[in-house]
């Protein structure tokens, strides 16, 4: 049974790491929550088991977002579960480094597909079907302004993402939506944490005044603000949350 009372929040690519301790905080706020996963059906379901175990209500929903038809299905889902959305959270994308001489099409293609086609059809869905005074959170990353060689393809997707982000804000605005975009810096999960040597692991962490890497709940901490009702005068807006890295 739906309640239209509550709120619905969709995050997307939240079966682990930053996207699973989104999904979590907005549980205990009292949102409604649906865990979108491409792959990881198991750690999807433990995310709303967890979520379930503290008297949240959350979903997990299967949909690749490369694939044009994954948002429109994953919002279908969404409202089929709860019978309406109110909060997307673009959190789902993918990072394969490489100098831009060495890329090949397919890498191009794939972190396109995702990380822009992907947020570009869930920004195009949140504004046709989110309710009046609903909220769009987007991922970038504090690679951008950064300008690293290696990152050329990825960088350039984020970019996108914020550029898209302060215009929907201004298409919306009619309708009390907000539209902002977090870029973290580096953060402690498996999937940074992959590959990289100890030394590799400190000198990132000791680029920000804090001398530590981020960690999950600290995303999800700024996300559960922009998603809440403190936020409705921050629009259009991209925050780098990063520790003072730049």
């Amino acid at each position: 049974m739906t309640d239209p009372q509550q709120r619905t929040a969709i995050v997307t690519g939240a079966s682990k790491g930053i996207g699973a301790a989104i999904a979590k905080r907005l549980a205990r706020d009292g949102l409604a929550t649906v865990i979108n996963y491409a792959h990881g059906q198991k750690e999807a379901e433990q995310v709303v088991a967890a979520i379930e175990l503290e008297g949240g209500r959350a979903v997990a929903v299967q949909a690749d977002l490369s694939d044009r038809a994954g948002m429109p299905a994953l919002f279908e889902a969404a409202e089929q579960a709860f019978g309406g959305v109110d909060v997307l959270v673009n959190n789902a994308g993918m990072m394969k480094l490489g100098a831009i001489a060495e890329v090949e099409d397919a890498d191009f293609d794939r972190q396109v597909a995702l990380n822009l086609g992907g947020v570009f059809r869930g920004m195009r869905e949140g504004a046709r079907r989110l309710r009046d005074g609903g909220r769009i959170v987007s991922f970038s990353s504090s690679v951008v302004g950064l300008y690293q060689p290696g990152y050329g393809v990825y960088a350039a997707t984020k970019s996108a993402v914020e550029a898209m982000t302060h215009i929907l804000a201004k298409e919306l605005g009619t309708r009390g939506i907000t539209v902002n975009t977090v870029a973290p810096g580096p953060i402690e999960t498996a999937l940074f944490l992959n590959g990289k040597t100890e030394e590799q692991v400190r000198a990132i962490a000791g680029m920000n005044p804090f001398k530590r890497l981020g960690r999950p709940e600290d995303i999800a901490g700024v996300i559960a603000f922009l998603a809440g009702a403190d936020s409705g005068w921050v629009n259009g807006q991209v925050i780098r949350a990063n520790g003072g890295v730049i």
